[in-house]
């Protein structure tokens, strides 16, 4: 049984490995700099829960995938740092995850989301695709590594 709820600091650890475990097929196509902000780190979590929303997927007691959301601005909300442990994906894991952050924007007045992601990405890509985001066409630097902006309206 999966379980979506609202992530508390008590978590931090569980979300850290969570992100480290999920993201570590991709290190070596990441900037050693654009690698740490995406797997966070004791003090920059602190700093995600000071300024965004997170949230888990739990399965008897363990974390295994997370996702935070923000609003940028009054209609625009925007998602970062969705991980799901390598065992879990493409069992809707992800799809849970994004549809509870995406009514917690909506619910806070947001007609729009954003999110970035990176080309090494491109399950991910394709998983956001499907889930009706498109590209902006808005190319960041992060880190050295292009940042691509994707698009919904909710």
């Amino acid at each position: 049984m999966l379980e979506i709820r609202r992530a508390t600091l008590a978590d931090s650890d569980a979300i850290l490995a969570c992100l480290a475990a999920a993201f570590s097929p991709y290190q070596s196509a990441y900037t050693v700099e654009a690698f740490r902000d995406t797997v966070l780190s004791r003090d920059t979590i602190e700093r995600r829960f000071a300024t965004a929303t997170l949230f888990v997927a739990s399965s008897a007691q363990q974390i295994v995938g997370t996702i935070g959301c923000y609003k940028e601005s009054a209609q625009i909300g925007h998602i970062r740092g969705m991980a799901v442990l390598c065992d879990w994906q493409g069992r809707g894991v992800a799809a849970a995850l994004l549809e509870r952050a995406e009514e917690e924007l909506r619910a806070g007045g947001c007609a729009r989301v954003t999110l970035d992601t990176t080309t090494p990405l491109s399950r991910a890509i394709r998983f956001y695709e499907n889930h009706g985001y498109r590209p902006t066409g808005r190319v960041a630097e992060f880190f050295g590594m292009p940042l691509h902006e994707y698009a919904k309206q909710l």
